[in-house]
């Protein structure tokens, strides 16, 4: 409201009780699932473990084959799809809020592209051959991805608007995708390593992983929550967020930092995840409403586990070997979505 002539931020209406207690009642629910997948993770692969092996294993390890397989191998691949997941669903509503564009996803910034080209260049020009040094070269090229995409959505006397950023950001991932091609295609042996990071899997991620890369995804996640309510008035318009209080440069300036270091690590960690960050929001603003400070926590929520539940299903499928999260999430995702889209309209970003 307007006091002495100038304009002072309103609080938001109040939310009605069924509206609340929807919001509450989907929130449970997704813990509740996603405490399933985890137990899913621990429990199911190519050797079976039944639940109390994997509550010995937990609360009593003695050595016994169980014991590492669960220890060793799926609790730090849980851990690992707990997080990216929870990254990817974050990243998307965050992704989609900033640039108003319901079809926007993390790769909008060019962040797969720049992670795969710094992979490649890696590969090709330092000789990585192992995970965790892949880990640093990803995330560096995200990084500067998302810089390069920002700076040249920002030239003009507009700053960055939505349009400006899925202008660039198409623009620089062509790029990227170009140059990571050119490399591909000099060296073979870069093309041999590549692919098995480019599939997006979560297979084989041990601890030391997880603590590469576990400071920027909490990192990425505290910014991108606290920013919330900035991003309810930017969802009403630029100028209804200027009047509000609000700076936009400041909003999209963290909005793109989150962004980065939740979809940076998760594709540095894991590889390329297509989907997640794309669907997870639609699904989740059906139940919570365009209110970002209930969509963010539910798309994180959402977002691991819709990854873990991926992967369990690929070690299921074609047991005793298995299909990586990436594949899985591409077979079912795509006609998921498209089936959405048919079904019902978009809630509005």
């Amino acid at each position: 409201m307007a006091e002495h002539g100038v304009l002072t931020p309103v609080a938001p209406p109040p939310v009605p009780g069924s509206l609340r207690r929807r919001r509450l009642l989907g929130l449970a629910l997704l813990v509740a699932v996603l405490v399933v997948c985890c137990l899913a993770s621990i429990a199911v692969g190519a050797k079976a473990i039944p639940l109390e092996g994997v509550w010995h294993a937990l609360v009593n390890p003695t050595g016994t084959e169980d014991d590492i397989v669960v220890r060793s191998l799926r609790i730090p691949r849980t851990v690992v799809g707990l997080l990216a997941g929870a990254a990817l669903g974050l990243a998307g509503a965050l992704i989609q809020g900033h640039t108003r564009n319901p079809l926007a996803d993390p790769g909008l910034l060019g962040i797969n592209n720049g992670a795969a080209l710094f992979v490649v260049t890696g590969i090709y020009a330092f000789g990585v051959t192992t995970l965790v040094g892949y880990v640093w070269f990803a995330f560096a090229g995200a990084l500067v991805a998302s810089v390069a995409v920002f700076v040249l959505g920002s030239v003009g006397r507009g700053g960055p608007t939505p349009v400006t950023l899925a202008l660039a950001g198409a623009a620089v991932s062509a790029l990227l995708a170009a140059l990571t091609s050119s490399v591909i295609l000099i060296d073979v042996q870069s093309l041999d390593a590549y692919r098995f990071w480019a599939v997006g899997s979560i297979a084989g991620r041990d601890t030391a992983v997880v603590g590469q890369v576990q400071w920027f995804l909490l990192a990425g996640l505290l910014i991108g929550l606290v920013g919330a309510p900035a991003l309810n008035a930017l969802a009403l318009g630029d100028d209804v967020a200027r009047s509000l209080g609000h700076s936009v440069l400041r909003t999209r300036v963290f909005g793109i930092v989150a962004i980065t270091l939740l979809a940076g690590s998760a594709t540095a960690a894991c590889g390329p995840i297509a989907f997640v960050g794309l669907v997870v929001p639609h699904v989740v603003r059906a139940v919570t409403g365009p209110d970002y400070r209930w969509l963010l926590p539910a798309s994180a929520l959402a977002g691991a586990t819709l990854l873990l539940a991926a992967d369990v299903i690929g070690r299921v499928v074609v047991r005793p070997g298995e299909l990586q999260v990436g594949i899985v999430l591409a077979l079912v995702g795509g006609p998921f979505f498209v089936w959405l889209v048919r079904r019902r309209k978009m809630v509005a970003v």
